[in-house]
């Protein structure tokens, strides 16, 4: 399972094609609120409630949020969904964003929520069902459905400044964490207007 989830941190540190190849060590996400920033330095409290300290690295992309409906995915659309299994053994979202083309197609544990899968896909269908919407996805030749009721966060990423890490935003970042502790990141995902990063 934590081989998994570690692969899982890889392939999402993907999310842009702009990002710089990442350091050795092991993959971590790291999301809570930003505490301080002091140049290139990030603290953030996690939400574990650690206080950590990142680096980001020279010209690291800084991303924000848009907020999107269910009727922005259509057919072809290339998504990421992070569902949990309901109690009709269906996957539920929890979230959904959309993904550059560049990101691999994959369907695997995640860390968001104890259980929780993260799924990579093309978007097949799009039906109505009774207590939401049903996604037909396809990931590798596999064919794969989730349920998209009005509780699903749905958003789009979109160009962000370092201007936009404040203290008391909230932030995800895809992180690398050294031996020696030393957490460094070639990107970060930060709120702004309101719209925190869900994934």
């Amino acid at each position: 399972m934590r081989k998994a989830m570690l692969a899982a941190a890889m392939v999402l540190a993907l999310m842009a094609p702009s990002f710089a190849q990442a350091p050795q060590g092991t993959p971590v996400n790291v999301r809570g609120k930003i505490v301080k920033v002091s140049g290139q330095m990030l603290t953030v409290k996690t939400r574990e409630g650690q206080t950590v300290t990142i680096t980001l690295a020279p010209n690291a992309p800084v991303r924000t949020l848009v907020r999107k409906k269910l009727s922005d995915i259509h057919d072809g659309d290339y998504i990421a969904s992070t569902s949990m299994h309901g109690k009709d053994g269906k996957l539920h979202a929890l979230e959904i964003h959309f993904l550059p083309p560049v990101v691999p197609e994959l369907q695997m544990p995640y860390d968001l929520h104890p259980d929780s899968v993260m799924t990579n896909a093309h978007v097949s269908g799009v039906a109505k069902m009774k207590g939401g919407t049903d996604l037909s996805l396809t990931y590798k030749g596999t064919a794969t459905d989730i349920v998209v009721d009005p509780k699903t966060v749905i958003v789009a990423f979109a160009d962000g400044a370092m201007s936009d890490l404040k203290p008391g935003k909230a932030v995800m970042l895809r992180a690398t964490k050294a031996a020696d502790g030393a957490i460094t990141a070639n990107n970060v995902t930060v709120e702004k207007n309101g719209v925190k990063p869900p994934m």
